[in-house]
């Protein structure tokens, strides 16, 4: 029998970028997420479905989203009468200078349709935040820092604008640090523009990544086929998520 989510009443988390927020962390971790009935995907083909880690071959694949949603519930942002969306509109491998996030370009209109559906479900539904993890692409494009600043602070004031929330929490956070580590040239002008765009936006947030693995560095080994460097790993994945979800409280509760 086919579920009315009308009937449902969501806080919407955006989340969006490349494949660190897609979500391609493998490995062990000592707690993995739990199912419940009170987090939901909105996917990419809009269907929602309960949020979950996925299984990729024998591997379990997880993202950043399920411990940010998990802290979210545990610490009473849900309130009982409520559910958690989280739109899934991240796709690995995308930027703005390679054409897929800038205003016209597809998955930005893409994410912008999602949360329209997913706010459009229910009059009472509330965004919450958008989350974002994205760069790597660009700074293999070899952006500049005016450049990609002008590109994401353009990114959030039209979801804000869209979506008539102009105070709307909005967290970013640094790449793996054995990537960037590898690749510091060409990464630092976008990391610096991310870092003063959340400055600047009013209720943005920067998270550090300092300490978190990757694939490569936590299973030494490949669990994707190919070296993999440049995905956090799933224990990473968690802790990212939680510092994500700390960095969003912080502008909840202090009006950053």
């Amino acid at each position: 029998m086919l579920r009315d989510f009308t009937k449902e009443k969501f806080d919407v988390l955006i989340q969006a970028g490349q494949s660190n927020s897609e979500g391609y962390g493998f490995g062990p971790v000592e707690e993995p997420y739990r199912e419940n009935d009170r987090v939901w995907y909105l996917n990419g083909d809009f269907t929602l479905t309960p949020a979950a880690e996925k299984v990729t071959g024998n591997e379990i694949q997880s993202n950043f989203s399920l411990a940010f949603a998990d802290e979210y519930v545990k610490n009473g942002y849900l309130a009982e009468d409520r559910k958690l969306l989280i739109v899934r509109s991240a796709v690995g491998g995308t930027g703005f200078l390679d054409g897929r996030w800038k205003p016209e370009d597809p998955l930005f209109l893409r994410m912008m349709e999602m949360t329209r559906c997913a706010m459009e479900l229910n009059p009472e539904n509330q965004l919450r935040a958008l989350l974002w993890h994205q760069g790597e692409t660009d700074a293999e494009c070899r952006a500049t820092y005016e450049v990609h600043y002008g590109h994401l602070s353009t990114l959030i004031r039209l979801v804000r604008e869209g979506f008539d929330v102009p105070a709307l929490p909005f967290v970013a956070g640094d790449f793996v640090q054995h990537w960037k580590g590898d690749h510091l040239d060409i990464c630092e002008p976008v990391i610096n523009a991310m870092r003063a765009v959340c400055r600047d936006c009013g209720n943005g947030a920067f998270v550090e990544t300092d300490g978190l693995l990757s694939n490569l560095q936590e299973l030494h080994r490949n669990p994707l086929g190919w070296e993999d460097p440049i995905h956090f790993s799933r224990k990473s994945i968690y802790i990212l998520g939680r510092r994500y979800f700390d960095a969003w409280r912080g502008i909840v509760e202090n009006g950053k």
